[in-house]
């Protein structure tokens, strides 16, 4: 029996698909198991127009049979077989797809989906065997036929003997290495688990002769073994089931089963899509955040199928960034594989399926805020953080797809409420929509800069969380209302006599101003009168782009780039204290007014939560004033 060489190229991809094409080594069985699959639809796809030929679903399935003594694991089904030419042509020369070619000359409509299009996946076995037979027997042919190979060396064909039409893969398994485990392809569980991960959803049953242990019947202390024939994969995809026919428990029921947390969803999203790309999807919201969320450990994606088998466990391409955090799966009959069946040939399809699935995402995620406020604030106190960032990442070019979904602390609500809420209630005479940023609720409250705004009736949303002002910085506005923090030098509140009055009494104390700004030496850009104040002495505002809060956060990066905001250091012209600088500065007591100033300035980083220079020296200086 003569040895036929694979083609040089042919060789050369064998040659790589042993040693690198696929990242692990399981998904050889997932390749095989598909083909058989296709075999099977042949015979389905020829009685659609062959009126010879009868479908009986029942008498088709794929049989998986693992030999631990022999070592060889078989994968038979009962397709449509191979002739010597379509073996020759098929396993004969890599990259040749017969499953390709039936297609193109059947001329099947885009409709139909067969899932091996490429045609390398069958030599993926011998990433795991020494040896792979081949027995195959044509519905068009009278002949079976054996094909073997022990790999690049080439392969013999011969006539064989088989009765029934289909195909059987005998694969010689490896023997164990120091790195590799191959027994592992010859046990049951194991081989269960690789069948339920990757090709559960596959049409035909694929059996196993499964060896369990019960009780004896004439003494139900022992247990003896016996084995029965067991169909492993479930055949029908929850994705592909009618919506009417679902429950929320048969949704909740598949988020367990795939472990995609271990909580609850909170939403669930099945989606099924027929137009210029087709795809079914199934998307969790879930309802606690994963405890490596914001760690590197953290991988996001959706599982990606391609007719019901798993192509990619993590498919980060269907998501973007801030909404990472959905769980979920796609399966669609469009997609073309690559020689991995792990990386996409068409990218067209998949940005498409993505764009459809983040307009999906976000409509339902509107829905909830408007329909399900308590599930929505249960969604955001775990994951509105990361709509935050979106906001802000990529130069605010998704600013637009998220402002309405967000939610801020609001002083008047005592509660979170949306951007659109807060605009919809604002007075007709307020020019910005305001905020106040700090540690937390109970200090924003306290900050003297509340003051004027609260005095006038004015709503201000509370920043507690550090990427808030950088989002809100990078949106600008919101229908058109510029965004105005309390801490600003202008909070555009009007008051004509008020403002000529504190200019009036700017000018008069100039020179004790100027003499303050220099005893603080530069730590302050200007000193004046605050038109903010009512109660309280004193205050720190910020002048241009960087805000104080920021200057915070940017300063406890690990690359800490000693970034300042322009500080001015407001006083209020109506407390005592104003009166005491002013004794100081008119009795020349430069002791004492650089006392007070000290401890002024102090006191207003203090209240931002900045830290102070000198705390000794702050500590010193409140002595000396109660001595």
């Amino acid at each position: 029996m003569e040895k036929k060489q694979f083609q040089a190229e042919s060789k050369r991809l064998l040659e790589m698909m042993i040693n690198s094409i696929y990242s692990k080594k399981e998904v050889f069985l997932r390749e095989l198991i598909s083909n058989s699959s296709d075999a099977i639809d042949k015979i389905y796809y020829k009685a659609l127009t062959d009126d010879s030929l009868t479908f009986e679903q029942d008498q088709y399935y794929i049989k998986i049979e693992a030999d631990k003594d022999n070592r060889t694991l078989t994968i038979r089904d009962t397709g449509i077989g191979m002739t010597k030419e379509e073996l020759e042509n098929n396993l004969g020369t890599i990259a040749e797809s017969g499953t390709l070619h039936f297609k193109n000359e059947t001329e099947i409509e885009d409709g139909h989906d067969i899932i091996g299009q490429f045609g390398v996946g069958f030599y993926a076995a011998f990433m795991v065997a020494d040896v792979v037979t081949v027995i195959t027997k044509s519905l068009e042919s009278g002949q079976a036929y054996k094909w073997q190979s022990e790999g690049t060396e080439g392969y013999t064909m011969e006539e064989y003997s088989k009765d029934d039409i289909g195909t059987e893969i005998t694969l010689q398994i490896k023997e164990n290495s120091e790195d590799e485990h191959y027994d592992d392809f010859l046990d049951q569980n194991h081989l269960k688990n690789i069948i339920k991960k990757y090709s559960d959803f596959i049409r035909y049953p694929i059996k196993m002769d499964i060896t369990e242990q019960r009780p004896k019947e004439d003494n139900e202390e022992e247990l003896e073994e016996y084995t029965e024939e067991q169909i492993i994969n479930s055949m029908v995809p929850i994705w592909r089931k009618n919506k009417n026919e679902l429950t929320k428990e048969d949704y909740d029921n598949f988020y367990n089963e795939k472990r995609y947390g271990f909580d609850n969803p909170l939403k669930h999203m099945h989606i099924q899509v027929d137009g210029a790309i087709r795809f079914n999807s199934i998307l969790y919201i879930p309802e606690n955040i994963p405890f490596d969320y914001y760690s590197q450990d953290y991988e996001k994606g959706l599982e990606l199928y391609s007719n019901g088998v798993l192509i990619m466990h993590k498919c980060a391409d269907l998501l973007p960034d801030y909404f990472s955090f959905v769980k979920g799966l796609v399966d669609s009959e469009d997609l073309s594989l690559n020689i991995s069946r792990e990386m996409l040939q068409q990218d067209r399809q998949v940005r498409l399926i993505a764009k459809n699935l983040n307009k999906k995402i976000k409509n339902e995620l509107k829905k909830m805020l408007k329909n399900e406020r308590e599930n929505y604030e249960k969604f955001f106190e775990s994951f509105g953080r990361q709509l935050k960032f979106g906001v802000y990442s990529d130069f605010g070019q998704n600013k637009e797809t998220l402002q309405d979904l967000l939610l801020f602390y609001s002083s008047k609500e005592k509660k979170l409420v949306s951007l659109d809420e807060y605009v919809s209630r604002m007075p007709e005479d307020q020019k910005y929509i305001y905020y106040a940023t700090g540690d937390s609720i109970d200090r924003i409250e306290k900050l003297p800069q509340t003051e004027l705004v609260l005095d006038k009736g004015y709503e201000i949303l509370y920043f507690t969380e550090e990427v808030d002002e950088f989002a809100i910085k990078m949106m600008r506005t919101y229908n058109d209302k510029e965004f105005r923090s309390v801490s600003s030098g202008d909070l555009g509140i009007e008051d004509e006599e008020a403002n000529e009055q504190k200019e009036s009494e700017e000018k008069e104390n100039k020179e004790l101003f100027d003499k303050m700004k220099e005893i603080l030496s530069n730590q302050v850009k200007d000193v004046k009168i605050s038109k903010r104040l009512k109660s309280h002495p004193v205050c720190i505002s910020a002048d241009g782009e960087v805000s104080i809060e920021m200057e915070k956060v940017i300063n406890q990066m690990p690359d800490n780039q000693n970034i300042k905001a322009d500080k001015i250091l407001e006083i209020n012209a109506n407390h005592d204290v104003f009166k005491s600088l002013q004794t100081a500065f008119d009795n020349n007591d430069e002791e004492k007014l650089s006392l007070y100033t000290n401890l002024l300035y102090n006191q207003a980083l203090l209240i931002e939560g900045l830290p102070i220079q000198d705390p000794v020296e702050f500590t010193n200086d409140i002595c000396k004033v109660m001595a």
